[in-house]
């Protein structure tokens, strides 16, 4: 398992060839990358994440470890970024390693919709119009985690 939480842009081509190329015994590898999403009523000039270290670290290892608990995996990666994100930049990524594919694709959606509900960052987003707003809980989010 790895988890990191950084500031600079990463590769998902390359992190996701890295992550598949140490599991030669699995039959599924799923990935998942998260993009800073642009508002269509009002253009989005950046998106801020704030976050605590060592205790955001803390809580993706633990949501990462009840998904290797509850399904049959062989791996995962989570990075996820904070800092000041333009549209269209990449917020986030998930791989999963399983033997089958629906261990692989069913621990990745776990894994996404507890990081996007329960994972501790505070997202802010910034409009071409000035205004600045910190996005809060969605109950569609909440809806998610109820499957699980």
């Amino acid at each position: 398992m790895r988890i990191t939480v950084q500031e600079a842009p990463f590769d998902m081509g390359t992190e996701a060839n890295a992550f598949a190329a140490g599991h030669t015994d699995m039959g599924a590898i799923v990935t998942f990358s998260g993009v800073v999403r642009d508002l269509p009523d009002d253009p989005l000039v950046a998106m801020e994440i704030e976050h605590y270290p060592g205790m955001t670290e803390s809580a993706l290892t633990d949501i990462a470890t009840r998904a290797q608990e509850r399904w049959s995996l062989g791996d995962v990666l989570v990075i996820h970024r904070y800092g000041r994100m333009a549209p269209g930049e990449q917020i986030m990524m998930v791989a999963t390693a399983a033997p089958h594919r629906r261990d692989a694709f069913e621990a990745a959606e776990y894994l996404m919709d507890f990081l996007k509900s329960r994972a501790p960052f505070w997202k802010r987003e910034i409009t071409a119009n000035g205004a600045s707003d910190w996005v809060s809980a969605k109950d569609a989010d909440e809806d998610a985690l109820s499957r699980w």
